[in-house]
């Protein structure tokens, strides 16, 4: 797979056909062509793939190779070198994860699963369905993200194959978990069907799931028929507007009509459960208490806490325990804490979230070796957080006029909303924090000033900058002293709101507010845009480059960064060459993940010389192999909504008033 991936990803002459019959200038052009993406007679430093032939190729250094220039100075290199090795790496693998299709033989299909006495959370005995021609076993979590998306449609296959002679257990898979969140679960989905917990029933040693979202239908003989998703519809790091495969309903279907499943055995995405047995514990292995606790409070709790952005709270032990096997998942993987810049990026970042190694491996060895909760007299004193705003009483507070209501499944439109500001001279603001109502609905939010009587366009975040933004963990923006964003008098602010449905319909009135400078600030902060409006992403294409290059016409003092793009963005990368022709990299996000639009913050500005070029590179995947893609059979161009795509490489900077 990484060598397919190696081949699309266009260094200059690795596209070369491999027919010895043909001239070096031959190879050359079949190759310049399939490159020249836009068909300007021009390719570029990134495109190219290679920096190395590139620069030998460049003859004027104007950062551009014409064919011509490619056939004078690389035939001969051609000739002698053949095919060069690609001097990129292959992107990452993504973060996202969709069902795959398993060895059914291999995952216990096929076995008979022994009948275990089963009480549920009121203490009740749980009995099989008399006549019931299929029992289904839900593996559930009342805190898992996917598992709560889940729910009206689990609640609708309960409702319509009870009917047809099949019962339905739900299960939470978990130890500790208090009954009434289990209970808090099944009411707001409306099951009806028995509600049983723990891993000390027997179903654990007999079904071995591996997620909370895992599902097993059971024939009448008690035959395992089918284990894996409900459907397609939600994974990790994706939701569809609807589902295009129903694996448990054609299972279901199949069994009732005494037929086998079309496919008996799949993964089903969710939050991952514990199977291996732990690893003895030594002296040396991490305790929760001395060790574990302050990983925790220092890359963790500030959104995985009792009213945090997090879907689940990791302040204590017992969180830890329930949520262990997703935890050492999303940690191996790298996916948490979300921060995707490139190891060993050429800067330094003020917000840097990665987990150091040694926190890395700590945190690994204590989940594998029986999690040891240690003394509590070595625990840490508990970190307090403040209720509401956490950048102080704003100034000012703006709210949007009306609550949105939020729907509880698939996907939503961007929501756009004005509000009226009421200053009648401008004002400088030094930070601001945008707070949702309902945080665990909002994905991002963009805001943008609007001078008194300009035009507001109801479409488009647009090539140019923003305000003041939103997403998940970076809620809110504080400028040094000295530092503010102007706010002209009478202006208007506009929202943009990206809504994620989580399973329960709610609604959402988000505000924004304003802590204004003290005094006049020194440097006024901006932020620029550099874009790339005209895609033009091939159907089925898993990795399309495109690039775009704008020269900057005056000094600026860059201080921060935001790429975007929408479902189909893989990777993202910032470069600058400055006029002496040297090119540096200023981030390279390899996993670009559009569930988090990152702000990355300089540690120091980054003086940049009038005359320099901003080039920005992302890759995008339009393949069906990208579980968020929309439609891999449509050309995807620049548009408003995720099912069209983005090219937005945003840049932070000020610029000195006095």
């Amino acid at each position: 797979m990484k060598r397919r991936l190696l081949l699309i990803a266009l260094p200059l002459v690795l596209l070369l056909p491999a027919v010895r019959s043909q001239s070096a200038a031959e190879k050359i052009g079949v190759s310049f062509k399939r490159l020249d993406r836009d068909g300007n007679g021009k390719v570029t430093r990134e495109e190219s793939g290679n920096a190395r032939w590139f620069d030998r190729g460049d003859e004027n250094r104007d950062g551009q190779l014409t064919l011509d220039e490619a056939v004078r100075r690389l035939s001969a290199l051609v000739e002698k070198h053949g095919v060069p090795e690609p001097d990129v790496p292959p992107p990452d693998e993504s973060l996202k994860e969709q069902p795959q299709v398993l060895k059914a033989a291999d995952h216990g299909i096929g076995r008979r699963v022994p009948e275990v006495p089963l009480e549920d959370i009121a203490g009740k005995d749980v009995k099989p369905a008399a006549g019931s021609k299929a029992t289904v076993v839900v593996c559930f979590g009342a805190s898992c993200p996917i598992s709560r998306k889940l729910g009206p449609e689990l609640a609708r296959l309960e409702k319509e194959y009870v009917g047809k002679e099949a019962g339905f257990v739900f299960w939470c898979p978990l130890d500790g978990v208090k009954n009434e969140d289990l209970r808090d679960f099944a009411k707001t989905h409306g099951l009806a069907s028995p509600v049983v917990a723990g891993t000390k029933n027997g179903l654990a040693g007999a079904l071995r799931p591996t997620t909370t979202t895992e599902v097993f239908v059971l024939d009448a003989a008690r035959t395992l028929v089918f284990r894996g998703a409900v459907n397609d519809q939600y994974g990790l790091g994706y939701s569809k507007p609807a589902a295009t495969q129903h694996y448990l309903r054609d299972a279901l279907d199949a069994v009732l009509r005494g037929e086998r499943p079309p496919v008996e055995a799949i993964t089903a995405p969710g939050c991952a459960l514990e199977l291996e047995e732990p690893l003895p514990a030594t002296a040396a292995t991490p305790t929760y208490h001395r060790e574990i606790s302050r990983i925790m409070q220092a890359h963790c709790v500030e959104c995985h806490r009792e009213g945090g952005l997090g879907p689940f709270s990791l302040e204590s032990l017992e969180d830890l325990e329930e949520h262990a096997g997703m935890i050492r998942k999303q940690v191996e993987r790298g996916a948490m804490p979300p921060w995707f810049a490139a190891p060993g990026a050429h800067a330094v970042f003020a917000n840097d979230r990665s987990l150091p190694e040694s926190d890395k491996a700590a945190l690994l060895a204590w989940l594998k070796s029986g999690r040891p909760p240690g003394d509590p007299a070595e625990a840490p004193l508990p970190r307090r957080f403040p209720a509401g705003w956490t950048v102080g009483t704003p100034d000012a507070v703006f709210q949007i006029p009306e609550p949105v209501a939020i729907q509880a499944e698939g996907t939503m439109r961007y929501q756009n909303r004005v509000v009226d500001t009421t200053f009648a001279e401008d004002r400088w603001v030094q930070g601001y924090e945008i707070l949702p109502t309902a945080p665990e609905v909002v994905h991002h939010v963009i805001v943008k000033v609007h001078p008194k009587g300009s035009a507001i366009r109801e479409r488009g975040e647009g090539e140019e900058g923003f305000f003041a933004a939103y997403v998940p963990g970076n809620s809110r923006r504080m400028l040094p002293p000295g530092f503010a964003k102007r706010l002209p008098a009478g202006a208007r602010l506009s929202f943009q709101i990206h809504y994620t449905p989580n399973g329960k319909a709610t609604s959402d009135q988000l505000k924004i507010g304003l802590i204004f400078a003290k005094e006049p600030p020194r440097n006024e902060v901006h932020v620029a845009a550099v874009a790339q409006p005209r895609l033009n992403i091939p159907p089925g294409e898993a990795n399309h480059v495109e690039t775009k290059r704008q020269v900057i016409p005056v000094n600026m003092n860059l201080t921060a960064f935001m790429a975007h793009m929408h479902v189909r963005g893989k990777s993202f990368k910032y470069e600058l060459t400055t006029p002496d022709g040297k090119t540096e990299t200023l981030l390279d996000i390899p996993r670009y993940d559009f569930n988090w639009q990152l702000q990355y913050d300089l540690a120091q500005p980054k003086f940049v010389p009038r005359g320099s070029t901003m080039t920005i590179t992302a890759v995008f995947d339009n393949s069906s192999g990208n579980p968020a893609n929309p439609d891999p059979g449509k050309t995807v161009r620049w548009g408003d909504q995720t099912y069209d795509e983005m090219m937005i490489g945003y840049v932070e900077h000020y610029r000195p008033l006095r």
